[in-house]
């Protein structure tokens, strides 16, 4: 077996329980973080939990366990962060002078290390304290070996995290801090101690190897975000001598081959031995043992001493390097799945990192030790673990043997219908079982099923699944077969209508326009109910949650501003000033508590229900682009802002500190509309080059590009149960789409010049349409 697999089957058995273990323990922590100030979209998780809502159907009680599952994890991530965050603080007002104590091992002070800024994840922080070996015994060469290895052990290491684990992927990110181990000075347990009091917010992976004779021990110490305490194990001895040395043998034996052949072309003897230098003492060696071996002398209890180069050192140095890689990305999966629910990635790896034939039963315990992850997980993020168990199945079925990835793949199967309430043993196949709970949603993950069963070649079961699929196209038809209608064309407006919004209980429609107005309507009837005028140029209005707000944008410079409005009374009450170019956008939390204006700069405002004071708003914070922002959208637990700009990019924010959490690059020209899926799951986003890009949220992972459009997109819409989205373009259409797919279902060409904003009901029955053709048009889904 090769020796690196070895040791990765070491760490797994030793470490997965951990991982484990530290999960279970973090779920118990988290019970108790209630003595914190809890954040503002904590009442309403509380009150989606509440089991008291038993009249919902299922499919909406499942979608709502899984929305809710996700603000759950969201919540405690935030409160982790916000404790690390005070105890980060704490530690960089502590001295400078912690770097002279005796036990500091790296050369870098603390707060080098904690005082930076991540985007995203936070990255595993991994540290090498490489081995103090004395090859002054093996050779008389004079060269510093020691720091030759070190030099090629972080280029080795750097360049595997590089390619799969980056400091700037979105996904798993790590942070190699090659060359901060004072090699020469520490190692052991006082170091790493000295290093979690200091560095417990970080989390960190230190590879350490230590000299102990012929052996090195190789040792891991790591902890995660938020830990109580640290691991510490030896888990392997090394025999570097023993590598050395058959590193000698291998090229003594090659050396042979040459030597004879230079020999039967006739060569001088000495020549060939001066080429040969000391492969001929080895060769020499090797035959003096086979001669001795033959004569029955125990050779074993023989040492001789082969001399050695700068390849067999190499070849020390790549054995460590593989030992490295393995470890560190068997962590840093264990890491990124734990914190932020990502699917591991090194079983993906194993075949380019390992040349020597695969141990099946090895491979066992790997993908077993992940799947005891998984199991600790089940608790508090139960509805990933269908993906993540299938994605490891598909990291194996490239296996002769697929006993090992069947076992994940039944595991994820047998997960999804529990989660539906369906048990496994009621149906002798499950498969056949999935179809009374699958639903248009599910088309992904069947997909990846299929795509599963074909690489294993498991024909009866690429049947099952295409039953499925099927069944799941006949739903997505349903959904084709609704059409919309034209209920109502509203005139009055006399400039292109901007904007428009529909109130929380389907009853009224607002409308902004050019011409300086905004227009209260029944949807329902077309009737206007209200007018309110001379108010600058509208760009944008938005309906807080609970119906009674109303904020509207001006893009009428110096006018610039927003204001807000009791949308039954029609009172102003607050306008909110500080923009100085035209406000492009407006947005309002789905808690109905902070307001985000965006102009070239996006402004966070504190709404306070019911307070007509002057402190109604109150600027929370400001976000800085380098271009006019187009677009803005909140995600419905309120932690995330998505905002479209001029630059092409879209930034994702957390609305309440303001702190960037991720940029999406993509779109070829400015970024016009963003809009977030009811679930949170989904960012959608149109653009001046003509397309529309669905992303996944939680990763920044572009899922689709939807083209179709034949002039910028400049609206778009979801409905209520997340599966169509609406599309509204200067090219006067207006397209739907199947959100999980991409597929276009239906084009309307009704207007006569741009459609500049749509919106659709709460209940899913009315979509809106605001035109340059100074027209809104009411369409009825049926």
């Amino acid at each position: 077996m090769h020796q690196g697999l070895r040791l990765l089957i070491q760490l797994v058995l030793e470490f997965a329980p951990v991982v484990a273990e530290l999960v279970q323990k973090r779920n118990q922590d988290n019970l108790s973080l209630n003595k914190y100030e809890p954040i503002e979209a904590i009442p309403e998780l509380v009150k989606a939990l509440n089991p008291s809502n038993k009249n919902s159907s299922y499919v909406e009680d499942f979608q709502q366990e899984r929305i809710s599952q996700q603000q759950l994890v969201a919540y405690n991530h935030e409160m982790r962060l916000r404790i690390t965050a005070q105890e980060r603080e704490t530690a960089l007002k502590l001295p400078e002078v912690n770097k002279i104590l005796d036990s500091w091992p790296l050369r870098l002070y603390p707060s080098q290390i904690l005082d930076s800024t991540h985007y995203g994840h936070t990255p595993l922080k991994i540290f090498i304290a490489p081995p103090q070996v004395h090859f002054d015994k093996f050779d008389d060469n004079k060269d510093d070996k020691t720091s030759q290895i070190e030099l090629m052990l972080a280029e080795g290491i750097r360049d595997f995290l590089n390619k799969h684990y980056s400091l700037h992927s979105q996904v798993r990110p790590t942070e190699l801090l090659a060359g901060a181990w004072d090699s020469k000075r520490f190692h052991s347990e006082s170091s790493i101690k000295a290093l979690f009091e200091m560095l417990k917010t970080e989390p960190s992976l230190i590879l350490e190897s230590e000299n102990d004779g012929d052996y090195l021990n190789f040792r891991i110490a790591y902890w995660g975000l938020g830990q109580s305490n640290y691991y510490y194990k030896t888990i392997a001895r090394l025999p570097y001598r023993q590598i050395l040395e058959e590193s000698a043998k291998r090229r003594a034996l090659e050396w042979k081959k040459i030597r004879d052949e230079l020999l039967a072309l006739g060569e001088d003897l000495e020549e060939i031995n001066h080429i040969g230098k000391e492969n001929v003492v080895n060769l020499a060696i090797l035959e003096k043992l086979e001669k001795w071996d033959e004569k029955g002398i125990d050779i074993s209890k023989l040492s001789l001493q082969y001399q050695v180069n700068r390849q067999d050192f190499e070849n020390l140095c790549q054995v460590l390097i593989t030992y490295h890689c393995l470890v560190a990305g068997w962590v840093a999966d264990a890491y990124h799945l734990v914190d932020h629910s990502v699917p591991p990635l090194l079983p993906e790896l194993l075949p380019s990192l390992l040349s020597d034939t695969f141990d099946l039963q090895s491979l066992q315990v790997i993908a077993s030790g992940y799947k005891q992850v998984y199991q600790a997980l089940e608790n508090e993020r139960c509805y990933w673990i269908p993906e993540l168990a299938l994605q490891l199945a598909q990291s194996l079925s490239h296996l002769s043997d697929c006993s090992w990835a069947n076992e994940q793949l039944d595991y994820s199967v047998n997960t999804w219908l529990q989660l539906r309430q369906i048990s496994p043993q009621d149906s002798t196949n499950p498969l056949q079982a999935m179809q009374s709970a699958v639903s248009v949603k599910d088309e992904e993950y069947v997909k990846k099923l299929r795509e599963y069963f074909v690489a294993v070649g498991d024909t009866q079961r690429i049947a099952d699944v295409e039953e499925i699929l099927n069944y799941v196209a006949n739903l997505k038809h349903q959904v084709t077969l609704q059409h919309i209608v034209l209920s109502h064309t509203l005139t009055g407006h006399s400039k292109k209508v901007t904007s428009v919004a529909i109130s929380p209980d389907s009853e009224s429609l607002v409308s902004g326009c050019a011409d300086k107005t905004i227009k209260v309507w029944n949807l329902k009837t077309g009737k206007l109910i209200r007018i309110t005028e001379d108010l600058g140029e509208i760009s944008s209005v938005a309906i807080s949650p609970d119906g009674h707000f109303l904020a509207v944008g001006s893009c009428q410079h110096p006018r610039s501003n927003v204001k807000v409005w009791n949308l039954n009374s029609d009172k102003l009450l607050h306008t909110l000033l500080g923009h100085q170019k035209p406000v492009n956008c407006i947005a309002i939390s789905p808690d109905g508590q902070i307001i985000a204006s965006g102009s070239h700069k996006i402004k966070i405002w504190n709404l306070h229900k019911g307070d007509a004071c002057g402190g109604l708003c109150q600027r929370i914070c400001t976000l800085w682009h380098s271009s006019a922002v187009n677009a803005a959208a909140i995600s419905p637990d309120g932690t995330i802002l998505a905002s479209g700009s001029s630059d092409n990019k879209i930034r994702l924010w957390n609305p309440r500190t303001g702190d960037p959490l991720r940029t999406l690059n993509g779109h070829l020209g400015g970024v016009k509309s963003v809009i977030i899926s009811p679930d949170g799951e989904i960012l959608v986003s149109g653009s001046t080059d003509k397309t529309i890009k669905i992303w996944h949220l939680a990763t920044g992972k572009l899922l689709h590009s939807l083209t179709g459009h034949f002039e910028e997109v400049k609206s778009l819409a979801v409905s209520p149960d997340g599966e169509i989205l609406f599309s509204a373009s200067a090219d006067k259409t207006i397209k739907i789409w199947h959100l999980q797919t991409g597929e276009l279902l239906q084009s309307i060409t009704e207007h006569s010049g741009a459609v500049n904003s749509i919106a659709i009901s709460p209940n899913g029955q009315f979509l809106a349409s605001a035109s340059s053709d100074k027209t809104i048009k009411i369409w009825q889904i049926n």
